[in-house]
């Protein structure tokens, strides 16, 4: 049995840079590497400090985790993922020992890259309270502040966060110093979200009718995980239907089904 922590994924697969799409704006963040380049010895020639920290923000569906770990198997460094739920406890001080605990693998595994998701769960804004819950995520706050503190701008150990909700995050969490890059992750446009229909229909067999142009003009605000679970659906659809071509019929009836925009219709998009 494993004795690695939950969080530890150095022996797990990472997602290939051929299977990813991403905004515009997403992508030439990534090609240009300015924010992944942390690692690179070169920067402290050229009298750089390189940043310790990066944060990635956007609506739900935006990419964030799939992006973070597209950077990470671009570059050779050890990949530590955690979600902000990982961290946060209910014992007294159990929160802030996962937190030494995290960073102090990756200070053992360097060059390392730290992924936190879902930072929202443990960062937000502080405030008084007398809830033992919230006094507790508030101490485990604390000790990553102090982790992020306290480790070498220029060392091998570097932390990328996702959130999104970067407005409810605290001002300490994301200052300069701490997190010196904020890349927002955008709703993909028309270019992109075609690109992704491809991606995640490139195995199917579809009707000759098929328009991606056509199903996108019907809804304009669909992310990618979006794109990606109503294709999905559209396919268990045809196959529900004893059918190997996935129609339009089955597109227009994953969208209803993925979006739910009429709550009255949500128990139909449930089924066995």
């Amino acid at each position: 049995r494993s004795t690695h922590p939950p969080w530890d994924t150095r022996s797990r697969r990472r997602p290939r840079r051929a299977s990813m799409t991403l905004a515009d704006r997403s992508r030439k963040c990534r090609r240009s590497r300015k924010p992944w380049n942390c690692l690179s010895p070169t920067l402290n020639t050229m009298g750089i400090t390189a940043p310790k920290g990066v944060i990635l923000y956007g609506e739900p569906g935006t990419g964030n985790t799939l992006l973070a770990k597209a950077v990470v198997n671009s570059t050779s460094a050890t990949f530590l993922r955690a979600t902000g739920s990982d961290l946060v406890q209910k014992s007294s001080g159990e929160g802030a020992r996962k937190v030494r605990d995290l960073f102090k693998i990756a200070k053992d595994s360097a060059p390392c890259i730290v992924f936190i998701d879902e930072v929202d769960a443990v960062g937000t804004k502080r405030h008084d309270t007398s809830s033992r819950g919230e006094q507790e995520v508030q101490r485990t706050l604390l000790e990553l502040l102090n982790q992020l503190d306290g480790f070498d701008s220029r060392g091998d150990v570097k932390v990328i966060m996702a959130t999104n909700r970067i407005d409810s995050l605290d001002p300490a969490l994301i200052r300069p110093g701490r997190i010196d890059r904020k890349i927002e992750l955008p709703k993909p446009d028309q270019k992109t979200k075609l690109k992704i229909f491809g991606i995640h229909t490139n195995g199917m067999h579809l009707d000759k009718d098929v328009s991606f142009e056509v199903l996108l003009a019907k809804e304009k605000e669909a992310s990618g995980a979006d794109i990606k679970a109503m294709c999905t659906e559209a396919g268990m659809l045809a196959l529900r239907a004893q059918r190997k071509v996935v129609c339009v019929a089955d597109f227009e009836k994953a969208m209803k089904n993925v979006l739910l925009k009429d709550k009255n219709e949500i128990e139909a998009a449930f089924y066995l």
